[in-house]
């Protein structure tokens, strides 16, 4: 979801840059600011009970943070943390929603945004309760390339690791591994320098 870098700075957002693993808010914080990823990637995490990570979502340049929060009263189920060097707009909720009063078309693309990322969710959550690691990782990577606007086959290319693969789709590193070059061979992926691309 996209909005207007002008338009959030009318209304008062500030530019801040940070740097790779700075916790931009922690599970159990209460939402104040809307967030837009200008440049660089966020990672929202959770760590279960034994403390393993398990990475939930990848945020590129032009996505929101979490801002479905901002209009319930929860506090933040995960942790927001820069995966690299990364620049961000923050809006304080205020005036998030007062421009959105202000604004009607914006508040119907953010509430198509949040049902489209509800619908992929929900296929990730049925992806994920697979036991076949193919399944979940075919998910995960169809639901990181729906954020893309370019659907074409090999046109995306995978910003993760295999060990970020496995903490997203809770397997196993060499599970990861084997099952990436499985689906090379079936031709659902690429594999070029190491890089992945679907």
């Amino acid at each position: 979801m996209l909005i207007s870098e002008e338009l959030l700075r009318a209304y008062g957002a500030e530019q801040e840059t940070l740097q790779r693993s700075h916790i931009i808010f922690r599970e159990g914080d209460n939402p104040k600011y809307y967030y837009q990823v200008v440049k660089g990637r966020i990672k929202l995490n959770h760590y279960n009970d034994e403390g393993k990570e398990l990475i939930l979502a990848i945020l590129d340049a032009g996505l929101s943070v979490c801002e479905l929060l901002l209009f319930i009263d929860q506090t933040y189920p995960v942790n927001a943390v820069t995966f690299e060097e990364c620049t961000l707009l923050k809006l304080p909720k205020s005036d998030f929603i007062k421009m959105l009063d202000e604004h009607p078309q914006i508040s119907r693309d953010i509430n198509k945004f949040l049902s489209e990322r509800l619908y992929y969710k929900y296929i990730m959550l049925e992806n994920n309760s697979s036991l076949r690691p193919v399944t979940r990782i075919k998910g995960m990577l169809d639901y990181h390339k729906s954020f893309r606007e370019d659907q074409s086959k090999f046109s995306y290319e995978v910003p993760l690791t295999r060990q970020q693969i496995a903490s997203i789709t809770a397997l196993r590193v060499e599970t990861v591994v084997r099952t990436v070059k499985q689906l090379e061979k079936e031709n659902y992926l690429k594999i070029i320098n190491r890089k992945v691309y679907v």
